[in-house]
Order: structure tokens, then C-alpha cells, then sequence
């Protein structure tokens, strides 16, 4: 009997170890503050426009006067962390002309707050806001454009993220930012996604928050708990080889963006159960773009997070009221309950980013003509172990997995290769895992 129990308990380490949860991902959720959030926005919204082009020497209006005010809440985060974040201006100058809605020279500044890691401090893992706003007309930089949802409630949730988890220390590093110039052409992207291949920081994904404070859409439904995840399925950086290589082994909705995507589906499902994430197969919404993608143009991961059902008479609106329709994107329409939840789903997956081993390289795969599937990949510092991951084909989730140990290679017998695609994912010594790695190779015989 006590062999009997031994065995048991041996089999329960081995295999269901990693399924563990951690407290502390539960008592960041608990820590997320609707009544902060709705501070946080109702300010931001207060500043009357924060558009690229707006004042900027005011104290009480305009997009000067918004960056500075989050540069001062970040900075204050920091205090109440002994200074656990390092508080910049990241900035570029865009010239008249860069495109039709740039008609001034303009310095699109980013803030930034970096909670640096303990054990893989040059890691990232990426939270983003929107400071700019805009109303009808793109280049109207003086009228009211409060921009409440669009997108104070992603910079408000940025802002609650870092004080929840300034709370913590984790292996890899945290970047919170504010980024500007999103509607006059993504410019605040694209400066960060430079700033970050110049000085050689190891960005895991960046999760773009653009709209998380409305729950009820144009199309009449309300729904405070459905959010959407936007992923591309392939890095536009990828090689003509890695293209045609595709066609014969699979992976065409298998990039890195979408890993994380099914990443935060994963933990969210874990751990808020009652969420409903629901993962969207492109880029953005459609004939539209995000702060996501200047990341996923450099080669970076990149996902956007968003409320389920838009309504478009309060984005991107002149202050009016017409046919008994309000207009505008005022702070009376944002939900502060449900940014509060999504603010918790982009805080959980963080934290267990920024806890986890890196994702394995070299992942390579064999079993052509075999009843099993053969994996192999390269050990990554840190990990305790690795867990292989499959799915049927048609399935947008990883469905099936093992957990093989301190291994770098494995055959899963009986599992024909031609009917499941496979990855690899880290665990580390807390039960984080990091991302899933696709195979990148072959294994022959």
C-alpha cells in the first residue's frame, strides 16, 4: 500500500505538477481597482483633447499635459516600490508632411516605466496605451476630444497594471507604456519598436490595449465579460524559405503573435474563468490598425486586446447630439467594472510572462511515415522542465499536452504527425510556462 501511494504521488509530480495555479496571480485580479481606473480615465478624459498636435505647454490641456500627468503617476508607482521602475520620455520627431495627418513638425514623445527583472532582466514583456485622441476630423487639433475609451481606458489600465504588479518581483522585465501619435499614423509604435531593436531588448510580445471600457456595441449588445484578441498569423518578417516551407509542413497560423494570443487565452481561461476570450485570425479589425503592429512589423510579437462589440458612434466623434443619438466618446459611456476585468486578464498574463523561462529555440519535429511524433529542441536556462503541445489542425487552441520533464527530446507514440500540429513550451521551477514554440525544422531519420 505505501509503494502504491508513493507510485501516486510520484505520477501526480510528474504530470499534473505544472497544471498548478499561483496565488499570487489570484490576488493580482483581487488588487485591480475599478475606482482607480475610473480616476485615472476621468482625468485623462478632463484634459479636453490629447491630440498628437495638440498643446503642449498648457498645464490642464492637451497632450502635453496628459503625458506629463502619467510620466508623475508612474513616477509615484515607483515610490511606493522603492523606485522598482524606470520612469522616461522615449521621443522622435515626425516632420510636416510624414503623411496627411501630420501638418506640423511635431516630437511624438512615448512614456515609459520599466520594472526591471531579477534573473533575465533584458527580457520584455510589453503593456500598451493610447495617450493621443482624436475626434471626426484627424487633423483638428484644438476642439474637445475627451477620448474616454478610445483610449484612456487602455492608458488607465496600463497605469493600474503597474501598481498591482510594482507590488512583485519577477524574473523577467516589465515595460508599461503610453504611446503616442496611434491616430495620426502609429508613429509612438514605431519609435518604441526602433528604440528597442537599437538598443537590443529581447521583446517577448507587447499586449496593446486600444478600447477596453465599452460593453455595449452599435449592434445592441451588451456583453461585459466577451473580449477580443487580434493576432496576425506569421511575422512579416519571415524568409521566402520559412513561406514555402509552410506549404509542406504547416504553421500558417502558427507565428509568434498568435502563440501569444493563445497564450492569453490559456491564462485567462485558467484563472478568470468566467471570462470569455474570443481569439480573432487577423491583424486587426478589418481595413484597420493598432499600436500592435509597428511591433509585428520589426519582427516583434504583438496581440491587441479590445472590448467585443464596438460602438462607433462614440469613436473618432465630433460632440453632438443628432436624430436623439449622442455622440462622442464621453466618460459617461466606459463600463469601469469591465475595464477592470480586462486590466486583470492583461496583468495576470504579465506576471506569468514575466515569471516564466524563455520559450524554447530550435524546436525541431519527425515522424513522416511514423506512428508517433518525434520533437526536439534546445534547454533554456531556468527551466525545470518542458511540456509538448498538440492540437487537431482545425483548432485554434492547444488542446492536448504532456509534460516530458527535464528532457530536450521526446517521441509521442501513437500520435500520427499528419493530423496535429506540436510545439514546445519552457516550465520553470514556479510552474510558469512560457510561450509555445512551433518547430522551425525538420528531423530526419
Amino acid at each position: 500500500m505505501k509503494n502504491l501511494i508513493t507510485l501516486i504521488l510520484c505520477l501526480l509530480l510528474t504530470s499534473n505538477f505544472y497544471a498548478q495555479t499561483d496565488q499570487n496571480i489570484y490576488d493580482i485580479i483581487d488588487a485591480i481597482s475599478s475606482k482607480r481606473i475610473k480616476t485615472d480615465i476621468a482625468k485623462l478624459a478632463n484634459f479636453g483633447t490629447r491630440h498628437t498636435l495638440s498643446d503642449t505647454i498648457s498645464n490642464t490641456r492637451g497632450i502635453g499635459a496628459a503625458r506629463r500627468w502619467i510620466k508623475s503617476e508612474f513616477e509615484d508607482i515607483s515610490k511606493n516600490c522603492s523606485n522598482c521602475l524606470n520612469v522616461f520620455y522615449q521621443k522622435d520627431l515626425v516632420k510636416k508632411g510624414a503623411n496627411r495627418r501630420i501638418t506640423k513638425d511635431v516630437w511624438v514623445i512615448n512614456v515609459v516605466a520599466i520594472q526591471k527583472g531579477i534573473k533575465n532582466p533584458n527580457n520584455y514583456i510589453i503593456m500598451s496605451g493610447d495617450i493621443d485622441s482624436r475626434i471626426s476630423d484627424p487633423n483638428n487639433f484644438t476642439d474637445d476630444a475627451p477620448g474616454a475609451n478610445d483610449n484612456a481606458s487602455g492608458i488607465a489600465g496600463t497605469l493600474e497594471a503597474a501598481r498591482a504588479l510594482s507590488k512583485y518581483k519577477f524574473d523577467n522585465s516589465i515595460i508599461y507604456i503610453g504611446l503616442s501619435g496611434e491616430e495620426q499614423g502609429l508613429f509612438g509604435g514605431k519609435g518604441f519598436a526602433n528604440y528597442a531593436k537599437n538598443n537590443n531588448l529581447n521583446i517577448v510580445g507587447i499586449i496593446n490595449n486600444d478600447m477596453i471600457g465599452n460593453i455595449k456595441g452599435v449592434d445592441g449588445v451588451i456583453d461585459n465579460r466577451t473580449f477580443r484578441i487580434f493576432s496576425e498569423p506569421t511575422p512579416p518578417t519571415e524568409t521566402e524559405r520559412q513561406r514555402k516551407s509552410r506549404r509542406f509542413y504547416g504553421g500558417e497560423v502558427d507565428g509568434i503573435s498568435r502563440q501569444l494570443a493563445r497564450y492569453i487565452y490559456k491564462t485567462t481561461k485558467t484563472y478568470m474563468p468566467e471570462m470569455n476570450p474570443k481569439m480573432i485570425y487577423r491583424l486587426d479589425r478589418f481595413g484597420r490598425g493598432g499600436h500592435h503592429r509597428p511591433f509585428n512589423d520589426a519582427g516583434f510579437a504583438g496581440v491587441r486586446i479590445m472590448e467585443a462589440h464596438e460602438n462607433y458612434t462614440q469613436q473618432h466623434q465630433d460632440i453632438r447630439t443628432e436624430n436623439n443619438i449622442e455622440y462622442g466618446d464621453k466618460l459617461k459611456f466606459v463600463n469601469f467594472d469591465y475595464t477592470k476585468k480586462l486590466t486583470a486578464v492583461n496583468a495576470i498574463n504579465l506576471a506569468s510572462i514575466a515569471s516564466a523561462p524563455a520559450a524554447p529555440k530550435n524546436v525541431g519535429i519527425g515522424g513522416i511515415v511514423e506512428a508517433s511524433a518525434r520533437l526536439k529542441w534546445d534547454k533554456v536556462k531556468g527551466a525545470k522542465g518542458y511540456k509538448i503541445y498538440w492540437r487537431d489542425t482545425t483548432s485554434p487552441t492547444w488542446d492536448h499536452s504532456r509534460y516530458v520533464g527535464d528532457l530536450n527530446e521526446f517521441t509521442l507514440e501513437g500520435i500520427v504527425i499528419d493530423n496535429y500540429f506540436f510545439g514546445v513550451a519552457a516550465v520553470g521551477k514556479n510552474g510558469h510556462e512560457s510561450l509555445v514554440s512551433f518547430p522551425s525544422k525538420i528531423i530526419r531519420k
